[in-house]
Parts: structure tokens; sequence; C-alpha cells
């Protein structure tokens, strides 16, 4: 990927949501909430302090976080499409 991340953001890759239940019916593209877990593609250096020293990220390259319903911002690079989140958009680390 060609993008590195300023600050305290992340770039990740959203995951697809299941598009059939455990029961075996299938949800349609209308009745869908956006997915809110993503795979960590590329991490900022991390955001500074008043001190000017860096405060280090709390995620890392590889990681699987859950991130707010309506944060970060929507791109699109070389036909992909990727999620550019503040570390404050996140909501937590899936282990």
């Amino acid at each position: 990927m060609n993008i590195q991340p300023l600050g305290d953001r992340i770039v990740v890759k959203v995951r697809e949501q299941v598009e059939k239940t455990k029961s075996g019916i299938y949800v349609p593209d209308t009745a869908k909430d956006r997915p809110q877990e993503a795979d960590v593609l590329a991490v900022g250096p991390g955001a500074r302090n008043d001190k000017g020293e860096r405060i280090p990220m709390e995620v890392k390259v590889g990681d699987v976080v859950v991130f707010s319903k309506y944060g970060g911002t929507e791109i699109k690079v070389e036909g992909e499409e990727y999620m550019i989140l503040s570390e404050r958009d996140l909501l937590g680390i899936v282990k």
C-alpha cells in the first residue's frame, strides 16, 4: 500500500459482513448495517502531547479493530476501498 498515515491516524480495510445468518437466511444489502470491524494495514507515528513528545499508538499493523459507526473517511486507492481512522475512533482490539 502506498499510504502512510500521519499523526494518530490508521489505515484499515473494513471486513465484509456475513451475508447469510447462522440459520441460513440471506440478508439483503438494504438491511445490512455498516460493518464496524477492520484489519489495520498502516499506523501513523502517533499524536504529540503539549510538550511535543510523541504519544505511542496502541494498535499495530495486523490488529483487528472495532471502530465507531460513523467514524473515519472512506478512500479508494488503486481500485481498493480503505478507511482512514483517528485512533480516538477506535473502540477496541479484537483478540
